[in-house]
């Protein structure tokens, strides 16, 4: 007969399960050792997430609104202005030359009509030459600002401050009614347009809390709120249009930028357990808790719980679990509910698996 430590040898030497191979009267497997993560209440929220493609607060296309030849130019590319700063000059010679003749005719019609108003006052200048004065000077004075207004078509000037793009063209350029000269944003703040499921119209309301990033800043997050919902669900893709502004006080984001975009609701206190602790059957959601014993052991049990919103990585329970319970996170797989277990280590979420594992194999962590 194959004495008792040899067949225990053997059995390990061929993968078996030594539990099985070795029972003998006082003879006890040695718990299994688990790694477990403590329920705690945090902060929690909802999310919605959804891409979106940046617009300036205010975007133009600064363009000509006559043909005529580019005298000089006011401006490089990329330069801030501030609103009504003048920025290219157009050739207004004749323009001008006409508004001088303009203000001659008003300046004499204003003579004539005063010298006939005076004459009417005393009785030797009839009402209709007194009428026919002020007719000329009216006429006068419309010529002079219809002349103003032909000159300051051939002015260009930023409608509002923001952010010049790049120069298209240059001075002798004989541009036409639709030329792009440049471009001018609003950068200070900017819009960002998503296309939301309707499934969340019910979630979204004005002043939401938004965190976005781009792949340009790489972990960087950019705050902003919801400004308005559209009033329109498109019948193509079931989706509402959500305008999200975003202070840009550094303005380091662009028109044009891809973003991801996180919009936060319901915030709230909860209670969360890692992703790993689950453990689904069918449609119903366990875990194994590791309940203290007399001693360094402890006992597992299978509990039901139910699960609310989730996030990378965490859950949130909303029955069946209590603050400060141990979830098993690591292990699940080797312990059944009753069995006695040694915890190793306590995932706080600040190590890798692979560090904690590496924990395991030296000191045990102290418990609370």
């Amino acid at each position: 007969m194959i004495p008792f430590s040899k067949r225990c040898a053997g059995a390990a030497r061929l993968g078996l399960t030594i539990v099985a191979l070795c029972a003998a009267p006082g003879w006890a497997a040695p718990a299994t050792s688990v790694i477990v993560a403590e329920v705690q209440r945090v902060d929690f929220e909802d999310r919605i997430e959804a891409l979106g493609t940046l617009r300036a607060n205010e975007s133009v296309e600064l363009t000509a609104s006559v043909t005529e030849t580019v005298s000089a130019l006011y401006f490089d590319d990329g330069q801030r202005v501030a609103a009504d700063t003048l920025l290219v000059e157009m050739t207004s010679t004749e323009e001008h030359a006409q508004l001088e003749e303009a203000q001659s005719l008003l300046d004499e019609a204003a003579r004539q009509y005063r010298r006939v108003q005076s004459l009417a006052t005393q009785g030797t200048a009839s009402q209709s030459l007194l009428d026919e004065r002020r007719r000329e000077l009216e006429t006068a004075r419309a010529r002079l600002t219809a002349i103003e207004s032909r000159l300051s078509d051939r002015l260009i000037k930023a409608p509002f401050a923001g952010v010049l793009g790049l120069r298209k063209i240059s001075v002798g350029a004989l541009v036409e009614p639709g030329d792009l000269i440049t471009t001018l944003d609003d950068d200070t703040q900017m819009k960002l347009d998503l296309a939301v499921p309707n499934v969340y119209l019910g979630n979204l309301r004005p002043g939401m809390g938004v965190v976005a990033t781009t792949r340009a800043y790489g972990e960087r997050q950019f705050t902003g709120e919801v400004r308005s919902i559209d009033s329109r669900v498109d019948p193509v893709t079931r989706s509402v249009q959500v305008r999200v502004l975003l202070p840009n006080p550094e303005r380091l984001l662009k028109p044009g930028m891809l973003m991801q975009v996180t919009l936060r609701k319901d915030p709230r206190e909860a209670l969360v357990i890692p992703e790993a602790a689950l453990m689904p059957l069918g449609r119903e959601q366990y875990v194994l808790i590791a309940s203290p014993e007399d001693g360094e052991l402890h006992k597992v049990e299978r509990r039901r719980i139910a699960i609310g919103s989730r996030r990378p990585g965490e859950v949130e329970v909303i029955d069946g679990l209590n603050e400060r319970d141990w979830v098993i996170t690591e292990g699940t797989l080797r312990v059944r509910p009753g069995q006695q277990v040694d915890v190793r280590a306590i995932d706080d979420g600040s190590r890798t698996l692979r560090e904690l594992l590496q924990h395991e194999s030296g000191a045990p962590q102290d418990k609370p």
